[in-house]
């Protein structure tokens, strides 16, 4: 199978649940703590490929929850130095996997990609701890 760089918020129950479905079909997850990860703007920018700016950002993000960053309203440069101050921000988690980068856990698309073995009940990106 393959080899998984799976960026988390260490502790988060949600990237926990992601990381074990990888497991189960076979790959290797090599965790890493996305909070602490030295980050540039260029290396953000492949995990985000085409998406708009706004589909980069964690919503359980408590300044995207609080209103205090609409992720709607900003370009791609503000985002990126945003993030780069308070990964928080960024959308979780982040896969790099065979040369390709991925932001989120969207079982269809990690389907087709990597391969998942067994359905997961649930939004396997919907935070369940606000964070």
């Amino acid at each position: 199978m393959t080899t998984v760089i799976f960026y988390e918020k260490p502790g988060c129950a949600n990237n926990t649940r992601q990381k074990v479905l990888l497991a189960a079909a076979g790959h290797t997850v090599l965790a890493r703590n996305l909070l602490t990860e030295p980050w540039t703007a260029q290396r953000l920018l492949a995990f985000f490929g085409e998406r708009p700016v706004a589909a980069w950002f964690n919503r359980a993000s408590p300044k995207v929850k609080s209103g205090e960053i609409v992720p709607e309203e900003l370009d791609a440069v503000t985002a990126l130095a945003m993030m780069r101050a308070d990964p928080l921000l960024i959308r979780r988690p982040l896969l790099e996997a065979d040369g390709r980068f991925e932001v989120g856990f969207d079982p269809e698309v990690i389907k087709a990609w990597l391969g998942l073995s067994q359905p997961d009940a649930g939004n396997p990106e919907a935070c369940r701890h606000g964070l």
